[in-house]
């Protein structure tokens, strides 16, 4: 998606704070690098890889070449289970648990991040032969980045955290998408995205528009979404994209997804 969403960007985003309330892997965000950034995530879990990154990258190096020495199958199951004994996991430092879901996002197959209705992760071995466990050029300078720039890390629900965009703001939206067949793996979090946050989130995009804040938003492209953001102050644009994750074969490969905006490039 990263092309089509390029072709959409705001002419005057250099000038923006950049806001990203579910930020989740970063794709876009470490893509743009923005001087001055606000990104949130739900999963606390992935907020503390982001902190542990930041403030503590020499001990999770440390942590994470430890892992790729032992990495078995058996192993893997050992780590992930984890979790399991709650009084245990909780003895963790942040940085140990980064350490843990970096491992298991590895190692586990397809590198899918998912949970069940406990909120254990619950993803099976993934059988590679020599995965890069610790890729430490990479978590250096993403910690670089994540130091040298005004960028706050947020760990709390998508309105809250879009709360102080303004006019000089650009938001990106790209929540767990839209999947009324239930094929597409959207459970990062045991309570789940339905349609009732879909439309708690247009209708927070309208909100926003009414108060001059540039919006971008990606999602299926299905009936509902269409429904939703059918007012004319949205833009919607058909894209294609290529995902491959998905419960149904029919839904790998090249797929049918929006781009929505609030705003004229």
């Amino acid at each position: 998606m990263l092309v089509e969403i390029w072709k959409q960007l705001p002419s005057n985003l250099d000038s923006c704070t950049y806001y990203e309330p579910f930020v989740g892997g970063g794709a876009i965000f470490f893509e743009l690098q923005p001087k001055r950034a606000v990104i949130n995530d739900i999963n606390t879990q992935l907020v503390l890889t982001y902190e542990a990154i930041k403030e503590n990258v020499d001990e999770l190096v440390l942590l994470l070449k430890e892992h790729q020495k032992k990495h078995t199958r058996e192993y893997y199951y050992q780590i992930r289970n984890m979790d399991r004994d709650v009084e245990s996991f909780n003895v963790l430092t942040s940085v140990e648990k980064t350490a843990r879901l970096i491992f298991l996002n590895k190692t586990c197959f397809n590198g899918l991040y998912r949970v069940n209705s406990k909120g254990l992760f619950n993803v099976p071995y993934g059988r590679y032969k020599n995965p890069h466990v610790c890729e430490e050029n990479v978590l250096r300078k993403i910690s670089s980045y994540l130091n040298k720039n005004e960028i706050t890390i947020l760990n709390t629900d998508f309105e809250q955290a879009v709360s102080k965009a303004d006019k000089k703001s650009f938001v990106y939206f790209d929540p767990p998408y839209h999947s009324p067949d239930k094929t597409n793996f959207t459970a990062y979090q045991s309570n789940g995205f339905g349609e009732k946050e879909q439309q708690r989130l247009c209708m927070l995009m309208t909100k926003m528009t009414n108060r001059g804040v540039k919006c971008l938003l990606s999602n299926s492209d299905t009936e509902l979404i269409r429904a939703l953001y059918s007012e004319s102050i949205f833009d919607i644009i058909p894209v294609q994209a290529r995902r491959a994750i998905n419960s149904n074969s029919t839904g790998r490969g090249a797929v049918n997804e929006l781009l929505i905006k609030n705003y004229e490039n």
